[in-house]
């Protein structure tokens, strides 16, 4: 376990994993922002945050510099932010609490499993499905900064509430991937050991 954690803080200090720093360090910003009637700019910070994530990704990959630090401390970042947003927005009474508990609590699950995955000895990356419904939550939170404008506009349903629903489901059903695929890593492990 000691190996695995010092192999995972092994060449931190690159372009790819700064810029996942940058997004935890805006986490505070974009609560401050938002709390101080600063919305606007909350929404700035909220899409900075969300190009990094992009431009992480696509230097990590362009130059090579994939690290266990950032598979595991990208999608952390990603989250955390998006919890984030999603508790400011629901306190602001734009998102419904319920959306807000059944995303925290597969998120939670998420954790859960990866540190079980990890005392193991597997790190459980991202898929194409997490990110995909990660696009998702990001174009729903983004619309959520809109949602009075859309009321207004005359939205029985606003456009936010209908992507941040179906953006749940593409959530639940990614958990769902992950969580097979985690089985069978174990099973591959059990049949390896014996």
């Amino acid at each position: 376990m000691k190996d695995k954690l010092k192999k995972l803080f092994t060449n931190v200090w690159n372009v790819p994993n700064v810029l996942t720093m940058i997004r935890l360090l805006l986490v505070p910003v974009f609560v401050v922002l938002f709390f101080t009637d600063h919305r606007k700019l909350a929404l700035v910070v909220f899409l900075l945050a969300s190009f990094t994530d992009f431009l992480d990704g696509y230097l990590a990959r362009k130059w090579n510099q994939i690290t266990d630090f950032g598979k595991l401390f990208d999608p952390l970042a990603d989250k955390l932010m998006v919890l984030t947003a999603l508790v400011c927005q629901g306190i602001a009474g734009v998102i419904p609490w319920a959306a807000i508990f059944i995303v925290a609590a597969k998120e939670l699950l998420m954790v859960l499993g990866g540190a079980f995955m990890l005392r193991k000895g597997v790190v459980v990356y991202s898929n194409m499905a997490g990110k995909t419904a990660m696009v998702f939550f990001i174009a729903s939170l983004i619309l959520s900064f809109f949602h009075e404008e859309f009321l207004t506009w005359g939205w029985s349903i606003p456009l936010d509430s209908i992507v941040l629903w179906m953006t749940v489901g593409m959530s639940l059903q990614a958990m769902v991937i992950y969580g097979c695929d985690a089985l069978q890593q174990i099973k591959k492990g059990k049949k390896t050991a014996a």
